[in-house]
């Protein structure tokens, strides 16, 4: 099973979206999902353990070139379903920073190549 988050308009492409491929395992414990954009996806499964969920949420960050706006507007969107999950439950952020890596890996050999491109981003960290 695919759970597909996109565009929020009618009939858009789906050229952007995140998703998350389920095993049958993972489709059975399936409680629900929400759709959250083209940038962020949350399911939530059933756990062996009595009254604890599992919240996944996938998201697909802006790059620093991104209008500050878009930035804002994502991670203030991201905060928000975070603190809606309860505290009981196990909440597990799978997040691609989208960062640049660039070309130049000094100090990173062993464990970046040199095939990035452009320049590394100079990502400010945000609390989330």
């Amino acid at each position: 099973m695919l759970l597909y988050s996109g565009h929020e308009e009618d009939n858009a492409p789906h050229t952007q979206g995140v998703a998350l491929m389920l095993s049958k395992v993972a489709r059975n414990a399936l409680v629900g999902w929400e759709s959250h954009g083209s940038r962020i996806i949350k399911a939530s499964f059933k756990t062996k353990e009595e009254g604890i969920t599992m919240n996944i949420i996938q998201c697909y960050a802006p790059t620093n070139d991104s209008n500050d706006d878009i930035k804002d507007q994502f991670y203030e969107r991201l905060q928000s379903i975070i603190e809606k999950c309860p505290r009981k439950d196990l909440t597990i952020l799978v997040e691609d920073l989208n960062a640049k890596v660039g070309i130049d890996n000094t100090g990173y050999e062993d464990i970046m190549g040199r095939h990035g491109l452009t320049e590394r981003e100079k990502r400010k960290w945000r609390k989330i």
